[in-house]
């Protein structure tokens, strides 16, 4: 990264914004190494002048041609970026657009750059008008959205740029899929260099995610969305400037029957010096705007949420309400290891919910520690009943009951859970350790919205490095953890260690499910004995049409799989590949498709965003 006086005043202010620790943090993320350096990268993945003659001659072939009108609010632009915006529009390889300018300028610059070019450049889809008066960002949006004639209206900077197939690849979808009313592409930053435009900070985003938009307006750019959606959503509202995209946007999503999403480069978001894409402290007032769109959006989905900013400019956290005081039925499968099974139950009566119950499934332990830990735990000898109950401290009951068969993660869980008297389980491992005291108020108030069928933690290693963020299908040919041996306080590819948002899986080693839907899906898969039974689960409930939450701020340390060992005998590695077999069968279109919530320009041999070459 090369130093200049602006990247030093700038780091400055960054300093002062996040403090010593965070701003280390923070560094160390900005500082860690491209492994596939993106510069190059986006010159081998663009389309070739061939293909994108191609494309212009398929276009007239595709079924349906709707008029897509590219909405410009101007302001005082720039005639360099006017004129390099303008002819990106028209370099287009889909043709039936409109480019609809709306310009607000206090003086004529723009309309005299305009005039100028359109003489020796005549082109009719050139719509302009002068705006009487400057009413903001969102009220000269929607001057230019009363200028379009398009079945669908698309948004574009005044001083960005489209890549040449963004109109193609964004109709070719509405061909694929007519249920698509809203659709958004990856997108990138561009600066001016020495050698022309420096592409930079790619932006390559999952199929849509309700919770990661909540966390994020990470939609942005290019938004593409049909008449019918802005008519039912409503104008572009004067009261979120600064964010009123993002307000926008949250409307539009929930008016429109489906999302979709052009997994490509289309938007080059230009870099300067005013810019909030280079200068996010520009615009301090916008994430004030952002916060109080997210609160009338939960209003809007009869939902209670607790709304605040987190240090990162434009991102926000949901505490979701928790609704009454449910009981919880904490499971937890143990074999030997006091130690660790003590030290689990302590973390969760620290915890500041208090309704809930613990019950231990015993299942083959040889150490006479682990008895007496479970006559602690009771008030009398377990060594042969079936089930014992006894009273923890707080007054929460707690059980431990027998499963005198040979280890099934499954098979325990499913049989523990025939015990619960609780309208939410927690499947949790004997070898966490809570953090986060509120860590079942953060699972229940999201295990209570009705779309969502199972949310999940952070989990670090012992030396403070990610064990698990989230999983994702289809890395080293099944699925694997994110993040793993990032720091604990770094927060990864646009954050997302840290916030909350949509996978297809997490690990059940911290994990909450409804009684309902558990047993709706009946229990863990006992075919899968150890591996997989987690991811299979979870695919299952998304199956069933519920989302699969991540909450980073639900925290615990994992001292992963002491109890069962390694994966070290004939047997053991017989049974994973078996194992790794059932997933491929059952989950075999999932796994060529792809995973929704992980962009295919990823690599599928690491575990961090990083490119795929």
């Amino acid at each position: 990264m090369k130093i200049t006086p602006y990247k030093i005043k700038k780091g400055i202010r960054y300093l002062k914004h996040y403090g010593p620790k965070a701003f280390y943090h923070r560094l160390l993320d900005k500082m860690e190494p491209e492994e596939v350096a993106y510069g190059p990268w986006f010159e081998r993945h663009k389309y070739t002048p061939e293909e994108l003659r191609r494309q212009t001659l398929h276009e007239k072939e595709l079924p349906y041609r709707p008029l897509v009108s590219v909405v410009v609010p101007c302001y005082g632009t720039p005639k360099k970026y006017l004129l390099e915006m303008i002819e990106s529009v028209r370099q287009q390889t889909y043709g039936n657009w409109q480019l609809c300018l709306a310009d607000a300028s206090p003086g004529g610059e723009v309309e005299e750059a305009l005039s100028a070019y359109l003489k020796g450049q005549p082109d009719g889809r050139i719509v302009y008008r002068r705006l009487g008066s400057n009413q903001g960002i969102a009220g000269n949006t929607n001057e230019g959205i009363a200028m379009a004639e398009g079945e669908w209206i698309a948004f574009l900077d005044h001083d960005d740029l489209l890549a040449p197939e963004a109109l193609f690849e964004m109709v070719s979808l509405i061909n694929r899929d007519p249920e698509v009313e809203l659709i958004y592409s990856d997108e990138d930053h561009v600066e001016e260099g020495s050698k022309g435009l420096k592409h930079k900070n790619p932006h390559f985003k999952p199929e849509f995610s309700p919770d990661l938009l909540r966390s994020n307006n990470y939609i942005t750019h290019f938004l593409c969305v049909s008449r019918r959606v802005i008519g039912q959503a409503g104008p572009l509202s004067t009261e979120f400037d600064g964010a009123q995209d993002y307000d926008f946007i949250l409307r539009c999503t929930e008016a429109a029957q489906k999302v979709g999403h052009v997994p490509r480069v289309l938007y080059h978001w230009r870099i300067h010096g005013n810019s909030t894409s280079d200068n996010p402290m520009s615009k301090a007032y916008a994430y004030e705007a952002g916060e109080r769109a997210l609160r009338q959006h939960l209003a809007r989905a009869g939902q209670e949420g607790q709304v605040s900013q987190l240090a990162h400019f434009g991102y926000y956290r949901i505490r979701y309400a928790v609704k009454g005081a449910p009981l919880v039925s904490i499971l937890i499968p143990n074999k030997d290891h006091a130690d660790l099974l003590r030290r689990c139950i302590a973390s969760i009566q620290q915890s500041t919910y208090q309704n809930y119950e613990v019950i231990v499934i015993e299942n083959n332990s040889e150490d006479k520690q682990t008895f007496q830990f479970y006559q602690e735990l009771v008030g009398k000898d377990c060594t042969k009943a079936c089930a014992s109950e006894g009273v923890l401290p707080g007054g929460q009951a707690v059980r431990v009951v027998r499963w005198d068969h040979p280890f099934n993660y499954s098979a325990i869980n499913n049989y523990g859970a025939s015990y619960a008297r609780g309208e939410y389980f927690v499947l949790l491992n004997n070898d966490i350790e809570l953090i986060t005291k509120e860590w079942m108020e953060e699972l229940l108030g999201n295990c209570q919205r009705p779309e969502v069928g199972i949310v999940g933690a952070r989990l670090y290693y012992p030396d403070n490095t990610i064990q698990h963020a989230g999983i994702v299908v289809g890395i080293d040919g099944i699925a694997a953890n994110m993040f793993p041996g990032l720091r604990r306080g770094q927060e990864g590819y646009y954050h997302k260690a840290a916030i909350q948002l949509n996978y297809s899986a997490v690990t059940a080693a911290c994990m909450m499910v409804s009684r309902k839907l558990f047993e709706k899906v009946h229990g863990l898969e006992e075919e899968l004995a150890v591996a997989f039974n987690d991811l299979d689960f979870c695919l299952r409930v998304r199956e069933e049409g519920y989302l699969v939450v991540y909450n980073p701020f639900v925290e615990a340390y994992h001292y992963e799989s002491k109890s069962r060992g390694l994966e070290d005998t004939k047997e053991k590695v017989r049974r994973f590949g078996e194992e790794i077999e059932f997933i491929r069968r059952r989950w075999i279109g999932l796994l060529k498709a792809g995973d929704p919530y992980y962009n295919p320009n990823f690599s599928l041999k690491k575990c961090n965003y990083a490119l795929k070459p």
